[in-house]
This record gives C-alpha cells, sequence and structure tokens, in this order.
C-alpha cells in the first residue's frame, strides 16, 4: 500500500471548496453521512475526549498551543489541524511526531475500502470528501495509538463539518470574521451560528468577548442550550505588561492563583487572544475534567514550546530576511498590517502576494497593497503578483486588476519560483519581502526557501 498512491487518490477527490464542474451541484454534507462512515469503522472517535475549536482566525494557533501544553503537562494529546504547509501528514501528529507515511496509507486504503462497501450497497450517497476521509484517518490514528486528549480544528463552520460528530469536552470559538460566506451565510450572525454548531448541551464554551452582533449569536445558540460560558478575557496581559513584537510575545501572567512568564514564539498582539482561549480551555480541563496534571508551569512550558509555522514567521535564505503570514482574509490581513506598523519605517520591504479567488481580493489588496505603494512615499518598496497551482487559485489577471483598481504599482510572475526571485532581485539589502494571501502561498515558499537555508 504506497503512501503516495494514497496521497494521490486522495487529492483526486478534490477540495471541497473547489468550484463544482460547469452543471454539477455544489456537494451535500451531512453528518449522517460522516456518522455512518465511522460506525462502520468502529467509531474510533468515542474512545478519547476531545476538544473541538471553531473560529475564523486563530484556531490553528490556539489548537497547537493547547495541544503543546497537554503534551508538557505529560499527556499523549492528539493534534487534527487544516490545511497543511507542505505535507499532508503535518495535519494528524501526537506531541512533536507527525503521522508515519507508511501508517498513514494503510489507514487511508482502509477508509477508502470501507467507503466503497457502503457506497456499493447504497448505505452512503457518494464517496467521502477530502476531508471526511482525513478526518477518519485522524480518528482511526489517535485511537489505535490510545491518545488520551485530541485537539480537533474545525475545518469550515462547525455545524456541518465533518469533525462535529465527536463529543467534545471543551468547546472552543476563536474570533469570527467574514469569510466562506458562500457557505456559511451572508451575515456575521449566520456564520457565527455555523461555527455554534459545535456546542452541546450542558457543555462548555470557551470564547472571548468579540463584535457584539458574534456576541448575540453565539448566545442565542448557547443559552437554549445551557452552555457554561468560560471567558478567556482573564488571561489577556495589561497592554503595559506585555513585551509584543511581530516574532514573540513576552509578558508575566497570573495561572492557576501562581505568578508565571508567558514566553511565546507566536509574534504579533493578535496572539496574545488565541494564548488567553489555550490557557482558559487548559485551566478548565485541569479544573472541571480530571486533567490534573496540568500546571502553571506546564502551561507556560507548553507555550515556549508551540511551533506554527507560517504565522508571522521571519525565515532567512541567501542573505535575505522573509517574513511569511498565512493572512488569506480581511481580518488576516488587518492583523498582519497592524504587526507591520512595528517594523522600522525605513526599512526597505517587497509583499509577495497570492490569493484563492473565493477570498475577498479586492478588500485584502486594499488593506495591504498601500503599505507598498512605491508612487507614494514608498520608493524602495515593491508588490510582485504570482499565480498558485491551485484550482482555487485566483489569475494573475485578477490580481493584477487588484493592484490597477488602486492605482498601485505592481509586477507579475509567471510562478511561484519566479516571484520569490523576483523579490529577492528588487529588495535593497537590508530589505525584508512580506509573503502573504493563503496558506497555499506560504507553503510553497517556505519549501522553496527551506532548499536554500
Amino acid at each position: 500500500m504506497s503512501y503516495q498512491l494514497a496521497v494521490e487518490q486522495l487529492y483526486a477527490r478534490g477540495h471541497e471548496l473547489a468550484p463544482p464542474q460547469p452543471g454539477a451541484p455544489r456537494r451535500k454534507f451531512d453528518l449522517a453521512y460522516m456518522r455512518r462512515l465511522m460506525s462502520e469503522l468502529g467509531d474510533p472517535q468515542t474512545t478519547f475526549p476531545s476538544v473541538l475549536i471553531a473560529g475564523t482566525n486563530g484556531k490553528g494557533s490556539t489548537a497547537a498551543t493547547l495541544a503543546r501544553v497537554l503534551t508538557a503537562s505529560g499527556y499523549r494529546a492528539g493534534l487534527y489541524t487544516s490545511p497543511h504547509l507542505e505535507r499532508i501528514n503535518e495535519r494528524i501528529r501526537i506531541g512533536r511526531e507527525l503521522i508515519g507515511d507508511e501508517t498513514f496509507a494503510q489507514f487511508y486504503f482502509h477508509v477508502d475500502d470501507t467507503s466503497n462497501r457502503l457506497v456499493a450497497a447504497g448505505e452512503l450517497p457518494q464517496p467521502p470528501s477530502f476531508f471526511e476521509v482525513m478526518t477518519a484517518i485522524a480518528f482511526l490514528y489517535f485511537a489505535e495509538q490510545k491518545v488520551e486528549i485530541a485537539v480537533l480544528e474545525v475545518g469550515l463552520g462547525g455545524r456541518l463539518d465533518a469533525t462535529n460528530i465527536v463529543e467534545p469536552v471543551v468547546s472552543v470559538i476563536t474570533d469570527l470574521g467574514l469569510d466562506h460566506m458562500d457557505y456559511l451565510g451572508p451575515t456575521l450572525t449566520h456564520i457565527a451560528k455555523e461555527k455554534a454548531g459545535i456546542l452541546r448541551r450542558n457543555g462548555v464554551m470557551v470564547t472571548l468577548p468579540q463584535h457584539p452582533e458574534a456576541n448575540y449569536a453565539l448566545g442565542e445558540v448557547a443559552v437554549p442550550l445551557e452552555v457554561r460560558g468560560v471567558n478567556a478575557a482573564a488571561y489577556i496581559p495589561d497592554r503595559g505588561l506585555a513585551q509584543t513584537s511581530p516574532f514573540r510575545n513576552v509578558y508575566p501572567l497570573r495561572v492557576l492563583g501562581e505568578d508565571i512568564t508567558i514566553d511565546a514564539p507566536l509574534g504579533g498582539a493578535h496572539q496574545q487572544r488565541n494564548l488567553a482561549l489555550a490557557i482558559a480551555t487548559a485551566v478548565e480541563l485541569r479544573e472541571h475534567h480530571d486533567f490534573a496534571k496540568i500546571t502553571a508551569g506546564s502551561i507556560a512550558v507548553g507555550i515556549h514550546q508551540t511551533e506554527w509555522p507560517g504565522r508571522l514567521e521571519l525565515l532567512t535564505s541567501g542573505g535575505m530576511e522573509f517574513l511569511l503570514d498565512v493572512a488569506h482574509n480581511p481580518d488576516g490581513a488587518w492583523t498582519l498590517r497592524s504587526a507591520l506598523g512595528q517594523l522600522p519605517e525605513s526599512r526597505p520591504r517587497t509583499l509577495l502576494f497570492s490569493c484563492l479567488r473565493d477570498k475577498a481580493v479586492d478588500e485584502i489588496a486594499q488593506i495591504l497593497f498601500p503599505l507598498f505603494d512605491a508612487s507614494a512615499d514608498r520608493v524602495q518598496d515593491h508588490i510582485v503578483l504570482a499565480p498558485m497551482m491551485n484550482p482555487r487559485a485566483a489569475s494573475i489577471d485578477d490580481l493584477k486588476q487588484a493592484a490597477v483598481r488602486l492605482d498601485i504599482p505592481a509586477t507579475t510572475a509567471p510562478d511561484v519560483a519566479a516571484a520569490v526571485e523576483q523579490a529577492r532581485a528588487v529588495t535593497p539589502a537590508g530589505g525584508l519581502v512580506i509573503v502573504t494571501g493563503s496558506v497555499y502561498l506560504i507553503g510553497d515558499v517556505r519549501q522553496i526557501l527551506k532548499k536554500e537555508m
């Protein structure tokens, strides 16, 4: 059973958000299908407790931090996230270890054979999607490896997401914003209610105060279910005490009755909210769900050891510094813009940008492109646009037109590798190349840079 064949077959299923073939209906998602598949596979997801994390921004950072805290506390903790940057195995890990190639292939073909039998018997209307198969593999792996807890990042929305067949001991909702509106609804209220689909009757919701419209919508779902809310705001530091940079957060904090120092490699002030959610969830697990090995000290250690690439990540390659950030929606773009505001104004910088066409390309451009406007007062700055090899990618013409509409100069490259070289060539010595707009772009650029490091 070849790993390469497993990955090829998995990608051949197509991405859930990829546009359907002309005339074909959009795929219909129903948790009943996922439940039937997992029942046939022995319901592995029932063999371990789970934390389920939904939201628009910060899900992955929160999940990665919480999983590392659990690992530092001495628990065998599984982590399931999406998408990946370079290898699909990144989505499924226990502690620091990714699922192995052979194991991945073994579980892929087991899920594939099982689902084919169910489709042939008329018990499933269609083969499971890419994400449904990945989720099934994660559940099987975590069960086989006897994890003591799994941290699961929701893929899209929450209510109909494949991960939502678990019964979470804690549900976490990160910051909400407008994204995937064609799937989740046109307003923040619609989106918040879809995300709140991960809540359970008499369950627990860890979240933070956010936009009033989102707060109200979450309350409308949570109150009838008698959900106990946990406000993570107590773990957001006093602004005067926090040492924040685009590359690190350091501040004192009182947790579980002890004073500790948070020293997080996740940079930017926005990460303080994600860290607060992870800390509040860890405290909740200790105080109400029998995870007694979690201590203030293990929380500090876990946060310090967290690795989450592509989030304000600084890499040096060929003598040039590259700042990589996966900002792929307007909220993420504003967050990146805030972080860039902490950099020296005099430092030359180049933006390497690409985006998926189902994202708010024009709005993201309006937020970021003016920071690199060589026709204004940033004469040493540049914008390089790159097409991506992805069925959802915006065309180079779409990217160019976003710059034209803003009357901001930008150049184009034929592919991502050429864009990296072009950005390197036009950026003066001591300058910085900022790469952003898509998780897929960050993954491609990381692979290119790592080969040179």
